[in-house]
């Protein structure tokens, strides 16, 4: 037999399943994130990676970290600002000529040593040349004397005498010789022969006349004046003292 249901009982409604005010803010949250995400790119960071720090979700707290960064940089690394500064010092302005630029940058660009300080000058061996062109010779020893700072020593003289040959000996010696290679360029010239033209030189620089002592020694500036002449002095004693003691005395 039916029972008759009651008016008065309440049903019992069916259980949702979501509330719709909760459906909601999910679908718009999801609105978001999409636009969020095609404004700024996909993330770089790689699946299982931290979340974002407090720093890089705060605006104001990442500025604020930043400016610390920067104020506390230069203390913390100074020899990065040595290097920078060092680095500024050594690059040469614009309009800056490279001999400048070094030196700026302390490199000095001083100019090589001449070859009269480097290269002793040769010392012509014993005996007089007959057939020499001395003119040429004393020329191109003036020239060498003014480029090297040098004087120019004359020898005048001839192979049969005797006290040309002994002076000779005394050039041979090596305290004489390196003497004669720092600070002279020696040129002998023969007057013992015919050589009319080796004559006028000895009269053009011992012109005082009369009878000459061989060797006549002449010693000439670089510029060509004369600065002594053995025909008027004398000469030294012809051994190693005595010209030594005549080329240091000429020699500046």
């Amino acid at each position: 037999m039916l029972r008759p249901v009651r008016a008065d009982r309440r049903t019992q409604p069916s259980r949702p399943g979501t509330p719709r005010a909760v459906r909601m803010p999910l679908v718009a949250a999801a609105v978001v994130a999409a636009g969020l995400t095609a404004a700024c790119g996909p993330s770089t960071q790689p699946v299982g990676s931290a979340a974002p720090s407090a720093a890089a979700s705060s605006p104001e707290l990442s500025a604020a970290s930043a400016t610390e960064s920067a104020t506390a940089s230069p203390e913390a690394s100074p020899t990065a600002s040595a290097s920078a500064s060092a680095s500024a010092s050594a690059t040469p302005r614009p309009g800056t000529s490279p001999a400048k630029a070094g030196a700026a940058a302390g490199t000095s660009a001083k100019p090589s040593r001449t070859a009269a300080a480097a290269q002793p000058a040769a010392v012509p061996g014993p005996g007089y040349d007959s057939s020499a062109d001395a003119q040429k010779l004393i020329d191109a020893a003036l020239r060498t004397a003014k480029s090297e700072g040098r004087m120019v020593l004359l020898d005048f003289g001839a192979n049969w005498c005797g006290n040309c040959k002994a002076a000779d000996k005394v050039f041979a010696q090596s305290q004489t010789a390196a003497i004669l290679g720092d600070s002279y360029q020696l040129v002998k010239i023969d007057i013992g022969g015919n050589s009319s033209a080796n004559s006028a030189l000895l009269r053009k620089y011992s012109p005082s006349g009369g009878t000459y002592t061989m060797p006549v020694l002449v010693v000439v500036s670089p510029s060509g004046a004369v600065r002594t002449d053995t025909h008027v002095t004398g000469n030294p004693s012809l051994t190693a003292e005595g010209i030594n003691s005549f080329l240091r005395k000429w020699a500046s």
